[in-house]
């Protein structure tokens, strides 16, 4: 008796020669890639061949004594507006994720105000607040009034320029803050509530730790977006970069020169600051399969837009 499971003759035996496997051929990227070359060729020629932009200018301001002051406040500008953003956003992202309704409408009409009207209106504004409020005081409200400033005084044009960046900012790092902790799982509060942990002490060593792998890519984002909204300044007149080479080319009337110089600084600040951001997603994402994702993303970071997200 014949069964169905008898080996099979010797000549029906499969065919075990390795198969020879072609790989597809993109011809198409290979014509986009010899393109982009060409053009990119052709600017970099014309940058370094073309004489108008005054490259010989541009080495000789680089490192001006006037231009090397304004990038020195536009860093101090930079790092103070984002510690009141980032502190002002947690105190709202916490006020907007209270259960008390007082809390939480106060932080929505700040969020809306401040990221409803454009920051240049703000600096503006801050600037000039003398003409509405001529004297800033303390005391006790419809009462009398311990202790009075000149609003010029007190208000100059450095502190204008935070109060207007920062503000600002505060009502964006909410929103990050707040989508953050909205990220993580709600039955972990639930838990550190059943275990009696007050709310501030969950949000603080539990909720917020976790939060940081959310919030940190976007705020480093801001915090690229900050140095190079401080040129916003000059409307009022604070001494930034972008206020420094604006008073040399009007001296000398080597515009286009002066420019590239702020231009290459500020692409040297937002590389440093995006190398910095990339090893602190590092850090927060160890344990995490965004650790491997992250790896090397600094050079698409540098190069999007915006130094787009790595999720």
């Amino acid at each position: 008796m014949s069964s169905s499971f008898d080996a099979p003759p010797p000549e029906a035996s499969v065919d075990t020669e390795p198969i020879k496997a072609v790989p597809v051929r993109h011809y198409g990227r290979w014509v986009a890639g010899v393109v982009i070359l060409f053009l990119a060729f052709i600017i970099v020629r014309s940058l370094i061949t073309n004489d108008n932009l005054g490259w010989p200018v541009v080495w000789e301001y680089l490192f001006n004594d006037r231009v090397l002051r304004g990038l020195q406040n536009t860093l101090i500008l930079t790092v103070i507006s984002m510690v009141i953003g980032v502190v002002g956003g947690v105190l709202l992202a916490v006020m907007r994720l209270s259960p008390n309704p007082l809390m939480k409408g106060a932080a929505g009409i700040y969020i809306w105000l401040f990221r409803g009207t454009p920051l240049l209106t703000q600096l503006v504004f801050w600037n000039f607040l003398a003409f509405a409020y001529p004297r800033l005081g303390l005391g006790i409200p419809f009462g009398p009034e311990f202790v009075s400033w000149d609003t010029n005084t007190l208000i100059n044009q450095f502190t204008a320029s935070l109060l207007g960046l920062g503000l600002n900012e505060a009502a964006y790092m909410a929103e990050i803050v707040r989508g953050g902790i909205q990220s993580i799982d709600g039955g972990q509060l639930e838990a550190a509530s059943a275990l009696g942990m007050k709310r501030t002490t969950t949000l603080r060593r539990i909720i917020l730790p976790q939060a940081m792998r959310v919030i940190v890519p976007p705020t480093g984002n801001e915090t690229i977006a900050m140095l190079k909204t401080t040129s916003l300044v000059v409307s009022i007149g604070y001494f930034e970069l972008m206020v420094a080479v604006q008073t040399i080319y009007a001296q000398n009337f080597k515009t286009i020169p002066l420019l590239l110089t702020a231009v290459i600084w500020y692409l040297f600040m937002t590389s440093i600051l995006t190398i910095i951001q990339v090893q602190i997603e590092k850090r927060f994402a160890r344990g995490s399969s965004r650790a491997v994702v992250v790896r090397g993303a600094w050079r698409n970071r540098l190069f999007s837009r915006g130094g787009g997200n790595v999720t």
